[in-house]
């Protein structure tokens, strides 16, 4: 006969059995829990999914949540300030100049539940940004002149345009054309024609500017050639006008020195005739002393004049009875002596 297992054995296995149900209840239970509770931070909000389609308002404020464990998902979306960068894209301007405009912008999910039905991630926002960005950007500088794109506002002046407008060659040479509303309306205009549109996918657009704007490379070096010229054209210009004021100056250079020299000449001859008078009145008192002082006077004169008139190479043609000669008629010629005839020389 079989004996029947002792009673302690059989409570042991009920007790074992009871701590197992339990410890699967338990985890279950946590299972349950962790699929049904949810944390939402201050940067987030939350979309709930029930086999794909939204359930219930979005949960906007930051704690812990709960949802249906297994059946319902959660969704994060950003609550957070976003950037767009958008490409570098060739536009054509009014003028039909071609420039390589550089976008940028910032943008907020504003309707959480509307965002996620219409793009439901961030990637497709984003290409959804360049698409409707892109195309307001084209729109707007299509319809305005390269400087209402580069000049900020419209009431800025450079300070050189003054200066190249006094230099002015032909006309237009450094003559910068006016604006009418200027750099910051366009992105204005960008930015409130962007946000309409945005408005249906749950976006709110804060700003759209401009990072950068560069000329086409294919017309950027006729760009610079024409700059080159038009500063060429200003720089013969200045020349002109200074070798111009370098003749002015020049001229009363001249002026002045030839009025300084001739003040000059004036004053030393004015100088040189009071000497002569003085130094002639010196001697008239000293010859004038005696009738043999003035003869000695009239004699020495004379005797000064005959180097510079007989000696000198012009020709005088005088009578032999000037006073100029009377001295020298009154020299006496040596004696010539006599010679013997015999041809002997005299003892």
């Amino acid at each position: 006969m079989n004996n029947p297992p002792p009673l302690h054995a059989s409570r042991t296995r009920k007790k074992v059995f009871a701590g197992c149900l339990t410890a699967i209840v338990i985890v279950a239970g946590l299972v349950v829990l962790s699929s049904a509770a949810y944390t939402v931070n201050m940067r987030e909000q939350v979309i709930i999914t029930q086999f794909g389609d939204p359930k219930g308002d979005p949960v906007t404020e930051a704690g812990l949540h709960f949802k249906l464990p297994f059946i319902q998902k959660i969704n994060i979306i950003e609550k957070r300030i976003l950037e767009w960068d958008g490409p570098r894209d060739q536009i054509a301007t009014k003028e039909k100049t071609l420039i390589m405009v550089d976008t940028y912008g910032r943008w907020q999910i504003s309707d959480p539940l509307k965002y996620f039905q219409r793009l439901r991630d961030e990637r497709s926002a984003q290409s959804r940004l360049d698409d409707i960005l892109g195309s307001e950007t084209r729109n707007t500088i299509a319809k305005h002149g390269l400087i209402e794109v580069i000049r900020t506002t419209k009431d800025r002046v450079p300070r050189q345009s003054d200066e190249l407008a006094d230099a002015d060659v032909g006309g237009v040479v450094g003559v910068l054309p006016e604006i009418t509303e200027g750099r910051t309306a366009l992105e204005e205009e960008i930015l409130e024609k962007s946000r309409e549109k945005l408005e249906e996918f749950g976006i709110n657009l804060l700003d759209v500017r401009f990072k950068r704007v560069n000329y086409n490379q294919t017309v950027e070096r006729q760009i610079y050639a024409r700059m080159t010229s038009e500063r060429m054209q200003i720089a013969e210009r200045f020349r002109s006008e200074g070798a111009g004021e370098a003749a002015k100056i020049t001229g009363r250079m001249e002026k002045e020195l030839f009025t300084i020299e001739s003040e000059a000449y004036k004053e030393v001859q004015t100088l040189k005739g009071a000497a002569d008078a003085e130094a002639t009145g010196i001697y008239a008192a000293a010859y004038n002393q005696s009738p043999q002082a003035a003869e000695f006077y009239e004699f020495s004169r004379t005797m000064e004049l005959y180097p510079d008139i007989v000696g000198g190479k012009s020709m005088v043609i005088l009578s032999t009875d000037s006073d100029l000669f009377k001295y020298m008629k009154e020299v006496q010629p040596d004696p010539i002596p006599a010679v013997d005839p015999t041809g002997d020389e005299g003892e």
